[in-house]
């Protein structure tokens, strides 16, 4: 899978809430300061071509759909961040959280707990 630039990302982050949207209503749903609606029309022609959208032409005008879940794409990049910078250990990474204090005891038991059901 393709990596995203922060602005495709953030284009694709609203497009995953939306769950499709045309132009106008994921530049309306863009953070503050919302780009300009050619700069996202550029972004979403290049997500198109990444094969990260789907184009639905309704005449003269565009809806925009997710052609990677948000699931997919976060998996594939934890995944790459793991290979990367902890030797491709998701135990490097836990402890890393841990040593950076991003990541508590009772998150830790919290997630003892979820791997104990499964």
């Amino acid at each position: 899978m393709k990596t995203l630039t922060k602005a495709e990302e953030q284009v694709m982050m609203v497009l995953w809430k939306l769950g499709s949207g045309l132009l106008m209503e994921i530049v309306e749903a863009m953070p503050e300061p919302q780009p300009h609606k050619n700069t996202v029309a550029t972004i979403l022609k290049i997500l198109a071509e990444k094969e990260f959208v789907r184009v639905e032409s309704l005449g003269r005008i565009h809806r925009y759909h997710p052609a990677v879940s948000k699931e997919a794409y976060s998996k594939n990049t934890l995944t790459g961040v793991a290979k990367s910078y902890f030797d491709g250990s998701f135990s490097n990474v836990v402890s890393f959280l841990v040593d950076e204090k991003k990541l508590s005891v009772q998150d830790l038991e919290l997630l003892l707990k979820q791997f104990k059901k499964k």
